[in-house]
């Protein structure tokens, strides 16, 4: 069981440690715009502060969270790679392209309009670039060393991709930031709104990515651990 009472103070804890241990901590930290995944290692009073958040609202939200609701049943190492790869890496794959294709349909099609994201489809094609590569750097180098370890410190290749995560991150803000979190236009159109859905699940499926790796897989092979 999860229960917020018995652990130190929440102001206290850092946001990432929270997000990993506390259900439904995600949905709460979403709604107040607070960063989970990239700068996890910060404490809840400094991640409030840094967002203008309410730090007693933001308590009580997750305060008011189910604290019996019990967490799922751990994943081994193995199984959590296995899911990253299917649920994330190979999502991303099939997401970026399509996005990419209906940004530079919206873009053409509506340039000069007022709200038309110029320039988000540069950007995705950028996120799509660097996610191919960071991903088989996971894919050819970290994971199979997670594989053969078990457990152990791999801080090198994990302090790089870490570094990545944070670059991530401000392409979610910058895509963010052209669609004007996501809201389409009065009378835009079916592709434009087609364009913001999948691109507003892309950003909540990143998030959630780099959550998992940043917050729960990591760890488990880090020496400060």
């Amino acid at each position: 069981m999860t229960d917020i009472a018995t652990l130190e103070p929440l102001f206290a804890r850092k946001v990432g440690e929270i997000a990993a241990t506390v259900p439904g901590a995600t949905s709460v930290f979403r709604r107040f715009g607070i960063d989970f995944c990239c700068h996890g290692d910060v404490r809840l009073d400094e991640a409030a502060r840094g967002r203008s958040v309410d730090l007693a609202s933001l308590e009580h939200a997750l305060g008011a969270l189910d604290a019996d609701e019990t967490l799922p049943p751990e994943q081994d190492s193995a199984a959590m790679i296995d899911h990253v790869l299917s649920r994330y890496h190979e999502v991303h794959r099939s997401q970026l392209p399509e996005l990419i294709l209906l940004a530079r349909k919206v873009e053409q099609v509506h340039a000069g309009k007022p709200g038309v994201p110029a320039g988000l489809a540069d950007t995705l094609q950028a996120a799509l670039g660097e996610l191919e590569v960071h991903m088989k750097k996971e894919e050819l180098i970290l994971f199979p060393a997670m594989r053969r370890k078990g457990a152990g410190a791999l801080d090198g290749p994990i302090t790089q991709l870490r570094h990545e995560h944070v670059d991530h991150g401000e392409l979610v803000e910058r895509i963010t930031e052209l669609t004007g979190d996501f809201t389409v236009p009065e009378g835009g159109c079916g592709t434009w709104r087609a364009l913001y859905a999948g691109a507003a699940q892309f950003k909540d499926d990143l998030i959630e990515h780099i959550h998992l790796e940043n917050n729960i897989l990591f760890p488990r092979f880090e020496s400060s651990h």
